[in-house]
């Protein structure tokens, strides 16, 4: 076998179409783009900002630029306060999402709860929730009471 003798493989190369190259080679006059019009120009056909009536793009977009992608798997908490807390629970009770949501302190029921550090608490709780800031966690935790975290 020789250089000479190397060849592509059948289909494998495919001449590229002349365009505009007269009538008779059946792609001549308008090439295959039809006749006038902004498809039929060269150049990049149209902009983004310009849709032919419609609405554009750019304004289409949210009108608060600032505020970015939020993530759909973001967790969205009720936040209660201790000192939410110490008006609503009686010393050594038990506080937990339900017992809350009975009493009317949840924004939505269905979502986990926080319990944020602001107040202060004297007597001992037992808090069964989602979640429990630090600060928090050492005000209860200085009043004799117990944090148990719950999934």
């Amino acid at each position: 076998m020789k250089l000479n003798d190397l060849v592509p493989n059948e289909g494998a190369k495919k001449d590229r179409k002349r365009i505009g190259r007269g009538i008779s080679a059946g792609k001549g006059k308008t090439a295959g783009k039809g006749t006038k019009g902004q498809n039929s120009r060269s150049g990049e056909g149209g902009h983004l900002y310009r849709q032919g009536g419609n609405l554009p793009f750019y304004r289409r977009l949210p009108f608060i630029r600032g505020e970015g992608f939020t993530p759909p798997s973001t967790v969205t908490y009720n936040e209660v306060n201790l000192s939410q807390l110490v008006e609503k629970f009686e010393a050594k009770a038990i506080v937990t999402p339900a017992v809350l949501a009975e009493k009317g302190m949840l924004h939505k029921p269905a979502n986990p709860v926080v319990i944020l550090g602001r107040g202060e608490i004297s007597f001992p709780l037992t808090v069964r929730v989602q979640r429990v800031t630090k600060g928090a966690q050492a005000k209860i935790e200085a009043a004799g009471g117990k944090v148990e975290i719950v999934a």
